[in-house]
C-alpha cells in the first residue's frame, strides 16, 4: 500500500477502503507520510467528496489514533454536548450542572476559544484556582460523586485530527463537510460518552453561515455517530445574533450564574432546556422531552442546579464563593455605555463582528498560544427587533485599554443596523435532527 496510489484512486472518484484509511491515518500520524501527499489527498477529497462509509472510517481512524477514554467505571449512561461555536455561547456553563442536578452523569470534554468564538475552559478559568487538567481517576470520581466533570482535551486525544486540521487550515481544505464532521466527531468518540448532543450553530456569528450547510453538517455528524454505535442528536440553533447579552469570558460566567439562579436571558434558557431535555432522555432519566423539560425547570426553580454548579467549581479547584458573589470575578478597568445615534428598530447585528470586537479587546486569541484577558467584552442592551430611541443604550463595553475602548465603540456602532419597522425575528431553534 502506498500514498501515491490512494491519492490517484480518490482523485478519480474512487472510495477508499477501511484498511486504506486506517493505514493512511496511522502512517501520517507517525510522520511517515509527508504533508505534501496528505495535502493532495485532502484537496482530492474537497473536489470529489467522501461516502458515508468513508467518512465514518476516517472518523474512527482519527478517534483511535491516540487515547480513547474508558469511562466504563462511571455509573449510568454518560452524556456529552458539543457546540460548533458561536458568540456569547455560554450554554455549557448552565447546561452541564443543570443536567447533572438530575443525577445524569455529564462527562464533558471541552476546548479553549479560537478566533471570534469563546471556549468553555477559558470562561471557567475566570474562577480563581479552577483547572481542567484532571487525571482519569479524578474525572471518573467527580462524575460518580457529583455527576459532573469538565476536562480539557488531552494532547493525545485524537492526535491525527490535530495534525490534519493544522494542515487543512493552511491548504484551503477546511470547508469540506466530511472533513469538518470527522474532525468534530473523532474527538467526541474518543471522549467516551454514550450519548452526544450536538448544537450546530447557523447564521452570521457561526462557522456555518447558511441553514442548508448547518443542516448538512448536522446530518453528517449524526450519521457518523450512529454508524459508530453512539446515540447522537443535533439541534440547529440561530447565531444571527449573540446568545444572551454577555460576550466575553467573565461576563458570560456572570450571565450563566444569573441563569442558574433563574434570572437569565430567555434565549439562553430556551436553548439550555432543549439541549438538556435531549441529554436527559438519552440518559434514561426521562421518558419524553416534555417530562425532561419539566424536571429541568424544577431544578432551576429550586436552586438545585446552582448548588451542583458550586460543587463542580469547588471539585475542580475553584472558589465557589465567587459564584455566590460574581462581582468578585475578573472586572475590566474601563466600562463605557454606547448609545444609539438614531431612532428605529434593531434590524440586524453583525454577530461575527461582535465576537471580533471582543477578540480585539483581548477577550479571545488569534492563535492557540495567545493569552487572553478574562475581564473584557461587551454586554448588549438591545437585540434584534428591539425598539430604540436616539440616546438609548445599545451595549456596555468592558475594556482594559482606553485606546481599544475608543476603537471598539466605533466598531460596535457600525455593527448595528436599524429600520423604521419592527422586523421579524428568527426562531432560536431551527430544527432537531435525530
Amino acid at each position: 500500500m502506498n500514498m501515491y496510489d490512494l491519492i490517484v484512486k480518490k482523485k478519480r472518484g474512487g472510495a477508499l477502503a477501511k484498511d486504506e484509511i486506517d493505514w493512511m491515518i496511522r502512517e501520517y500520524t507517525d510522520g511517515r507520510i509527508p504533508d505534501y501527499q496528505m495535502s493532495a489527498m485532502m484537496m482530492a477529497v474537497c473536489f470529489v467528496g467522501m461516502t458515508d462509509e468513508e467518512t465514518k472510517d476516517l472518523t474512527l481512524a482519527m478517534a483511535h489514533s491516540g487515547d480513547v477514554l474508558d469511562l466504563s467505571a462511571i455509573h449510568g449512561i454518560k452524556v456529552d454536548k458539543h457546540s460548533t461555536g458561536g458568540v456569547g455561547d455560554k450554554t455549557s456553563l448552565v447546561l452541564a450542572p443543570l443536567v447533572a442536578s438530575l443525577g445524569v452523569p455529564v462527562a464533558k470534554m471541552s476546548g479553549r476559544g479560537l478566533g471570534h468564538t469563546g471556549g468553555t475552559i477559558d470562561k471557567l478559568e475566570s474562577f480563581t484556582g479552577f483547572h481542567t487538567d484532571l487525571t482519569p481517576e479524578q474525572f471518573i470520581r467527580n462524575v460518580n460523586t457529583i455527576h459532573i466533570a469538565i476536562a480539557g482535551q488531552t494532547a493525545n486525544l485524537a492526535p491525527a485530527d490535530k495534525k490534519l486540521y493544522a494542515l487543512r487550515d493552511v491548504t484551503g481544505t477546511v470547508d469540506q463537510m466530511s472533513l469538518i464532521a470527522s474532525s468534530i466527531m473523532s474527538k467526541k468518540l474518543a471522549s467516551g460518552a454514550d450519548g452526544i448532543v450536538l448544537d450546530v450553530k447557523t447564521g452570521d456569528g457561526a462557522f456555518m453561515k447558511s441553514l442548508e450547510d448547518a443542516r448538512a453538517l448536522a446530518r453528517e455528524m449524526v450519521s457518523i455517530g450512529k454508524l459508530a454505535g453512539k446515540d447522537v442528536s443535533a439541534v440547529i440553533s440561530d447565531m444571527d445574533q449573540p446568545l444572551g447579552f454577555a460576550v466575553g469570558n467573565a461576563l458570560e460566567v456572570k450571565e450563566a450564574v444569573s441563569t442558574l439562579k433563574g434570572h437569565g436571558p430567555k434565549d439562553l434558557e430556551e436553548l439550555v432546556l432543549v439541549l438538556g431535555s435531549l441529554m436527559t432522555v438519552k440518559a434514561g432519566r426521562a421518558g419524553s422531552m416534555e417530562e425532561a423539560e419539566r424536571l429541568l425547570k424544577e431544578a432551576l426553580d429550586t436552586g438545585r442546579a446552582f448548588e451542583v454548579f458550586k460543587s463542580f467549581i469547588k471539585a475542580q479547584g475553584g472558589d465557589p464563593e465567587e459564584a455566590e458573589h460574581p462581582e468578585r470575578l475578573p472586572s475590566a478597568a474601563y466600562q463605557e455605555t454606547v448609545c444609539a445615534e438614531t431612532d428605529g428598530f434593531v434590524r440586524d447585528i453583525r454577530t461575527e463582528e461582535i465576537g471580533r470586537i471582543c477578540l480585539f479587546l483581548g477577550g479571545g486569541r488569534e492563535t492557540k498560544e495567545s493569552s487572553i484577558d478574562l475581564s473584557v467584552g461587551l454586554v448588549l442592551c438591545r437585540k434584534k427587533g428591539d425598539k430604540v430611541k436616539k440616546g438609548d443604550p445599545l451595549a456596555v463595553i468592558h475594556a482594559s485599554d482606553p485606546e481599544k475602548l475608543s476603537e471598539a465603540k466605533k466598531r460596535l456602532l457600525a455593527a448595528y443596523e436599524f429600520t423604521d419597522r419592527k422586523p421579524p425575528v428568527s426562531p432560536l431553534i431551527k430544527e432537531i435532527i435525530y
